[in-house]
């Protein structure tokens, strides 16, 4: 997949680079696999805003990703690559061979027609997924579960992936997409191959208009705040400023705020890189 560029024939255009959705084979999506989606423009249970710069956006139904993959030995057949307006990767849907139908998170390179699988009797090709024992060192890895049968929770964006380093007893050394290497238990999942839509880094949405249909408002900065909405807020003209920090004052440039005491962090070997 590319991606295409526009000639400027209106200023929303002259920036604007989007995906050529080749890859895309259907635009409607699976009925029974997609819900009803609400939306909540950022206020809570009582109405009161807790998230700023969320309202709007085009209507949106969401599509059930089989994330836990745990339909073993038994073959599905991909049937249509489809966008999915939820995420940046490209989603499929895959039937099994006893008629039940399920949604992917798409591999790059996954054609119609392929047949994946699951389990101890898979291979490790594109599209299968596998425990971290079976899979062979240096493979590139994507939708990674870090508990046992509770799903995928790492490297599911488009164009992500990760890689197996080593083994070491009980766990799997992994090499993740912010360049931390981390251990995580063998037998948790992994499908091979990286996410699909690699060149979604590249899309730049042109106009403030095409980012207000995806549900974002425009995001203030807390230079142009009075002091008692920001730490670096008021002053006369551009005076203001001094040490860039968040709203809630924590400072922005390099302050760690991850706890030195949670569980997991025994389990990270190499931190990520600055």
């Amino acid at each position: 997949m590319g991606v295409r560029k526009f000639k400027p024939v209106t200023p929303g255009t002259r920036h604007k680079t989007i995906g050529t959705f080749d890859d895309i084979t259907t635009s409607v999506p699976e009925k029974s696999l997609t819900v009803g989606l609400n939306k909540s423009g950022g206020r809570n249970s009582e109405g009161k805003m807790t998230m700023r710069y969320i309202g709007g956006g085009h209507k949106k139904r969401y599509r059930i990703i089989d994330f836990k993959r745990n339909k073993d030995g038994m073959e599905a057949t991909v049937k249509t690559i489809e966008y999915d307006p939820n995420r940046t990767a490209r989603i499929a849907l895959v039937v099994y061979a006893d008629g039940e139908k399920k949604y992917i998170v798409a591999p790059n390179g996954l054609k119609i027609g392929q047949k994946i699988m699951s389990g101890k009797e898979a291979e490790p090709e594109l599209g299968n997924t596998l425990f971290l024992s079976d899979i062979p060192l240096g493979t590139i890895i994507h939708n990674i579960e870090l508990q046992p049968e509770r799903g995928a929770v790492m490297a599911r964006s488009a164009g992500s992936y990760a890689s197996l380093v080593s083994r070491e007893g009980k766990y799997a050394l992994l090499k993740l997409p912010s360049g931390e290497i981390r251990k995580v238990l063998i037998t948790c999942r992994a499908t091979i191959g990286t996410v699909s839509n690699l060149d979604h880094s590249l899309e730049k949405s042109g106009k403030a208009g095409r980012t207000r249909w995806q549900g974002r408002r425009p995001r203030v900065r807390g230079v142009v705040m009075n002091p008692v909405d920001h730490p670096m807020g008021g002053g006369e003209g551009k005076s203001s400023g001094g040490h860039p920090r968040s709203r809630k004052g924590l400072p922005a440039k390099g302050y760690r705020t991850r706890d030195v005491n949670k569980a997991s962090g025994k389990l990270i070997v190499e931190r990520r890189k600055k």
